[in-house]
């Protein structure tokens, strides 16, 4: 592929019927350890998609590893155009985690397919998207994120948009070491002192006892819900904040992002504002008064804080340091505060993304059972 980015894979180039595009950001020069243990982690599973895909029946893949420069709308067009093919696949390096044979042939076989249209892992909040007919993403305007295509195909490009139904154990990425951890790997040597694992012990037990009570607070969903009503045995209190803080973009609705059009309400979130009353240490002694156990999603608080742009939260290695529960290793004044308040709460709390409180706290029910 001519993309000096691109990284082709060494097996079955040939531009054929569907090319695969594992997109891979590349890691800072300035790093931290847990940066970059993500980053390892993520190598290994882009490694793994792309021989499960070749393994599938995909003719061409290719590992893309570039700076974010442009928006994900511009960087699919060129992207896109390069590859050349009537059908394409296109995931994050951290998608995906727990994918099975079988979930590769579903891919491949929807971008081969001789009919307009798509599949996602999920059509609200995409990470990888098959598209039959990929000559339409030409017309993609400049999505922020890879998660509003599969709405801008079908509300704007009059696409059939399918998702994998049933298949959730495709939601679960990975975006933070500690979703490394929740999809069944180990701890970042850089993490070993970690609480993290032992939470995750704390919150099975929770989930197993009829006579306790488990607070979910953030982008949790409807699946999230019924799975825990049908098979944890402790109650639920669910608060569910933002969904679609990152998937909610104008120009995937068509008109553009212009004023009249724009949402006018920034991110909101009941629990920050009892933060922003109390302060982020208290967070473990509000949590105690609803449960015996908590998981909480920290990047709607960040949001209601901060606003939506990442650029503008605390540092990459902040939040992952948040996530493994370690606030000594955190800058961050506030978020260092809110990561020590759980860590010292006498109830067992974790911190996280959309991950820990949607596909990862499925996984974690499956596993208490």
């Amino acid at each position: 592929m001519p993309n000096a980015g691109v990284s082709p894979c060494p097996e079955n180039t040939r531009v054929g019927t569907v090319t695969v595009l594992v997109l891979h950001p590349p890691l800072p020069a300035d790093a931290g350890p847990l940066a970059a243990a993500l980053d390892a982690a993520r190598r290994e599973l882009a490694a793994r998609h792309l021989a499960g895909f070749r393994a599938a029946g995909a003719t061409s893949g290719a590992l893309v590893e570039e700076e974010r420069a442009e928006p994900f709308g511009a960087r699919l067009r060129r992207l896109a155009e390069a590859a050349g093919t009537p059908g394409l696949v296109v995931l994050g390096s951290g998608a995906m985690a727990l994918a099975r044979p079988a979930d590769y042939r579903a891919f491949v076989a929807a971008a081969a397919s001789d009919l307009a249209g798509a599949l996602a892992n999920n059509r609200y909040s995409a990470d990888a998207v098959a598209v039959a007919g990929a000559a339409v993403l030409r017309d993609v305007p400049d999505l922020p994120a890879d998660n509003a295509l599969p709405r801008w195909l079908e509300e704007v490009a009059g696409y059939r948009v399918d998702d994998v139904g049933r298949r959730r154990h495709l939601g679960l990425d990975l975006d933070s070491p500690a979703d490394v951890v929740l999809a069944g790997g180990a701890l970042p040597a850089a993490a070993a002192e970690s609480p993290f694992p032992a939470r995750l012990d704390a919150i099975r037990s929770v989930i197993r006892d009829r006579r306790a009570e488990l607070t979910v607070a953030g982008r949790t969903s409807s699946d999230t819900l019924v799975a825990l009503e049908r098979h944890a045995a402790c109650r639920v209190r669910a608060l569910i904040e933002e969904r679609g803080l990152r998937a909610a973009s104008r120009l995937a609705q068509g008109g553009g992002d212009s004023p009249a059009r724009a949402a006018t309400r920034p991110p909101t979130s009941l629990l920050g504002l009892l933060l922003d009353r109390e302060g982020p240490g208290a967070l473990g002694r509000l949590l105690i008064r609803l449960g015996d156990a908590a998981v909480v999603d920290t990047r709607v608080l960040l949001a209601h804080r901060l606003g939506a742009d990442e650029e503008a939260w605390p540092p990459t290695e902040d939040r992952f340091a948040s996530d493994l529960l370690l606030p000594e290793r955190i800058g961050d004044p506030w978020l260092r505060s809110l990561t020590a308040g759980a860590v010292a709460a006498p109830i067992p709390i974790l911190l996280g993304g959309h991950t820990l409180v949607g596909p990862g706290l499925r996984l974690l029910v499956e596993r208490a059972r």
